[in-house]
């Protein structure tokens, strides 16, 4: 009998032991890659599933049970989550690297096979991410420290499923008076994004309304889930757009679009902003990030240095008119011919090999 316990009491132990340890890592690999809205090719919902079978395993086991039931889960569990880890780990996902940061409103991670994506993830989900001033002092502060890193070619901005940015935090900006915006040049410090050196995409899931848009039109390239929506409201506040959302949507999709917009401050989808050249591409919401690294990745792969330059050529279009643009790109173009990675790229043409650019 004494021999019976002890033997009950050791597979049980062992038993425990096994699915807490296999359960767990389970959980925890398949928590952080719906974390990152992405598939492994699971279902969300059989994903979810396997979570909560892990869970209840664990709580069976370290209830009373019989050696037979012990027996039947250890190995239902072995088999079951033994194929769960095997397909996680053939599943095609893109790699993550997190920072240390210490930020409150915002997470910054790298990303790619080389790690050279940086991605900035809006952190405020209760909010909406809602775009609080200390929210967007944050961005500013990433923004330039990942500009003087030179392992980072590209940069990602993105949200969550739900929102990009539903817009500014209305209950901080609420008793705002004339003369404090006059004295403290309120909203100044949001463009930093668009003084950015290096290209910056932003991945938009969700809403991205008022200033959530226009923090999306400050970015050079706009990739879209196909539940996003844009729109700029703020007219249904008594006020207007006051970081760019007159200006930088005009120019994008021209008057006619951009009056019905703030002048109603209508929302319009995915596909009508593809039409519309707001939004680049649009991928179904779980693939969305994957892609904007995916297009991180492939701009990071040639010279930084001559992509700045690339970057600035097609900014100064919205800015001046075509025969001082036209003059402007001819002298950088000229100028990149006293670069190291434009000799480089073109030997590389040349004599049919990749180039190796040094960003000098």
């Amino acid at each position: 009998m004494a021999g019976d316990n002890q033997l009950m009491k050791a597979l049980k132990e062992n038993s425990i032991r096994y699915i807490k340890t296999t359960a767990n890592a389970t959980v925890d690999h398949l928590s952080k890659y719906l974390a990152m809205r992405l598939t492994l090719d699971l279902d969300r919902k059989y994903a979810k599933h396997v979570i909560k079978y892990c869970k209840w395993s664990v709580n069976v086991m370290e209830r009373k049970t019989t050696v037979w039931t012990m027996a039947v889960a250890t190995n239902i569990s072995r088999i079951f989550l033994s194929k769960v880890h095997l397909t996680c780990k053939q599943a095609v996902l893109p790699k993550f690297y997190s920072s240390a940061t210490g930020y409150e409103f915002i997470k910054v991670d790298k990303a790619g096979a080389n790690k050279n994506v940086a991605v900035i993830t809006l952190n405020r989900p209760k909010a909406l991410n809602a775009l609080c001033n200390d929210l967007m002092t944050e961005v500013g502060t990433v923004i330039a420290d990942l500009e003087k890193d030179s392992s980072v070619g590209a940069i990602v901005i993105t949200g969550n499923e739900k929102a990009f940015a539903a817009g500014a935090d209305i209950k901080e900006m609420q008793n705002n008076t004339f003369s404090g915006n006059i004295r403290n040049d309120f909203l100044a410090h949001w463009t930093r994004v668009a003084e950015c050196k290096k290209p910056v995409i932003a991945a938009v899931n969700g809403y991205a309304l008022g200033g959530g848009c226009e923090l999306a039109m400050m970015c050079d390239i706009i990739y879209a889930g196909e539940k996003a929506k844009f729109g700029q409201p703020e007219i249904a506040l008594g006020t207007i757009p006051g970081a760019g959302g007159s200006q930088r949507l005009t120019r994008v999709v021209g008057k006619s679009k951009a009056m019905e917009m703030c002048l109603t401050g209508n929302q319009i989808n995915a596909v009508e902003a593809e039409k519309m050249g707001l939004v680049s591409k649009v991928f179904p919401a779980e693939k969305l990030v994957e892609e904007a690294i995916k297009l991180g990745e492939k701009i990071s792969s040639h010279s930084q240095l001559i992509v700045a330059i690339c970057k600035e050529s097609v900014n100064k279009a919205y800015e001046t008119t075509l025969r001082e643009g036209l003059h402007f790109e001819k002298r950088m173009f000229h100028a990149t011919f006293a670069t190291k990675d434009r000799q480089e790229g073109m030997n590389a043409f040349v004599e049919k090999r990749p180039a190796k650019f040094t960003n000098e």
